[in-house]
């Protein structure tokens, strides 16, 4: 396509490939992301269940050893204390038993006979205290298990070193925390008080149905990402291939659609492609007689484009039908509210290719075309042009036929410059030969483009043709041509093509 494109379109079309590039990879990544915190909940999910499942376990075990201890409470501590370290000795998770009677624990399977007040108000839901140590182990955590009935009471206590334990080896990728009431219990084996922290990402907190504490799990901040770091690299890979498939095609795409046929296209559809006038006038006394719709291409940014440009491609590809259609709609449209003013048939040139010639609509576009008009008002004449051959075949033939009996007439365009001129004289009915503009410039200059002319211009007297000599651009070249009877001339001397408002502006002058 000659069309240049601007810098900033090609910036565009940059710009956008690389968004189409990048698009799948960002979209990648937010999926991945998103599966990947998925992913590590479900983790911490999976890691509060079993912890909440351990410490069950471990509680089980110390609340079996109350109910088995409870119905010693109130009876002399030196007759229960085998009893209560038996408990110690046979359960692996139960550091000490103790006996209370009201609140009073009077008998301690570590001490023996011993007396502290107990306080109802430090259990959770009265059964469970989480302690940071006894005099015992000073700042070794300690969790207290509370079984009650009347004024027996039996207090087990687990050890913080297996809480701990279970925090560390269960959580060995999370953050693990243990909470009863408003203490909680570290990895480290530290208790804390006062509200337990927020773990940013992924937390899940999950209470336990028989004891009262709950556990929370999660991880700290920027885990999502380490997580694909170590976890994605092939799954990324996997993204950037896509991206620079994406943007590839986009590419690819662009391109296809800057191309010639799919602008063209797009052209057509936006009734870019616009007539220009030229007119034509009679030989002898120079007055108007006509016209040939010329094709212009009113390019949204690249301002008017030359037919020599466009056409030659629009024939190709085809397109130069759909292109003669949109004119000869547009001619009419413009020219067709004159025609009741016109004194005599008024000439309308319309070129057409061999494209036009491969079935028989042209008829019909025909027929559309001269019933715009007030009727004998307008002679329509097509030109065939010689830059593809038009093969005469059956159904050109009949087309051509059905042409004439519409009142179409048939002329040959640039006579003399194609291989196929003289072809087309005896195969085709035709009613005009148009003498080429390079030999009407020769006029006075070229002896030999000279006598040229002049038998093109017998050729046409002795088969009954009527003449039309394009390029006529001086006086001396308009007087000799008169003097051959020339029947119609075109040139930058009488006119140059114009757009439809200058051409039914000037039309009124004549």
């Amino acid at each position: 396509m000659p069309l240049k494109a601007k810098a900033h379109q090609r910036n565009l079309r940059v710009a956008i490939t690389l968004v189409s590039g990048l698009l799948p990879i960002l979209l990648g990544a937010v999926i991945l992301y998103w599966q990947a915190e998925r992913t590590l909940k479900q983790g911490t999910e999976q890691t509060a269940h079993e912890a909440i499942r351990q410490f069950d376990l471990m509680l089980d075990n110390t609340a079996h050893a109350a109910q088995i201890l409870l119905p010693l409470a109130g009876q002399n501590c030196k007759d229960v204390t085998l009893a209560l370290r038996e408990q110690v000795t046979r359960r692996p998770f139960v550091r000490s038993t103790n006996l209370v009677w009201g609140d009073d624990l009077y008998c301690s399977s570590l001490f023996g006979e011993y007396h502290e007040v107990v306080n109802p108000g430090d259990y959770t839901l009265g059964g469970l205290w989480l302690m940071n140590g006894n005099p015992v182990t000073p700042n070794t955590a300690l969790l207290v298990y509370r079984l009650s009935e009347g004024k027996k009471g039996v207090l087990t206590t687990l050890d913080g070193y297996h809480l701990s334990n279970i925090l560390r080896l269960i959580g060995r990728k999370t953050t693990l925390l243990l909470q009863v009431g408003p203490d909680w219990l570290s990895a480290d084996g530290k208790v804390h008080k006062g509200e337990r922290p927020e773990l940013p990402v992924a937390q899940s907190t999950e209470l336990s149905e028989n004891y009262a504490f709950t556990v929370s799990a999660g991880f700290p901040e920027g885990e999502t990402w380490r997580y694909m770091s170590s976890e994605y690299p092939p799954l990324f890979s996997l993204l950037i291939f896509f991206g620079v498939i994406s943007g590839s095609i986009v590419h690819f795409l662009q391109k296809r659609a800057m191309s010639p046929t799919h602008e063209m296209q797009r052209a057509l559809e936006a009734s870019e492609f616009i007539p220009y006038f030229q007119p034509v006038v009679h030989g002898d006394s120079k007055r108007w007689a006509g016209c040939e719709v010329l094709m212009r291409w009113k390019h949204p940014k690249e301002g008017l484009v030359r037919p020599d440009l466009f056409i030659p491609f629009a024939e190709h590809t085809g397109l130069i039908v759909p292109m003669t259609r949109s004119l000869m709609k547009q001619t009419a449209a413009l020219l067709a509210p004159q025609s009741a003013s016109f004194s005599e048939p008024f000439h309308i040139g319309i070129n057409i290719t061999a494209s036009h010639c491969q079935d028989l609509v042209l008829v019909k576009d025909c027929r559309e075309f001269l019933d715009a008009f007030a009727p004998g008002s307008v002679h329509l004449v097509l030109e065939l042009t010689e830059r593809e051959l038009i093969s005469p075949t059956a159904t050109t033939l009949q087309l051509f036929e059905q042409l004439h009996e519409l009142g179409v007439k048939m002329a040959i365009d640039d006579f003399g410059t194609g291989h196929s001129s003289l072809g087309y004289l005896r195969q085709f009915n035709v009613d005009f030969l148009k003498i080429d503009q390079s030999f009407v410039a020769m006029i006075g200059i070229d002896t030999l483009s000279s006598h040229i002319l002049d038998s093109i211009i017998e050729l046409a007297g002795k088969l009954d043709l009527a003449l039309v000599a394009e390029g006529v651009e001086t006086e001396e070249q308009s007087d000799y041509l008169s003097d051959q009877r020339v029947n119609f001339l075109q040139g930058y001397l009488y006119g140059k093509p114009m757009s439809g408002a200058e051409f039914i502006s000037a039309l009124s002058d004549y």
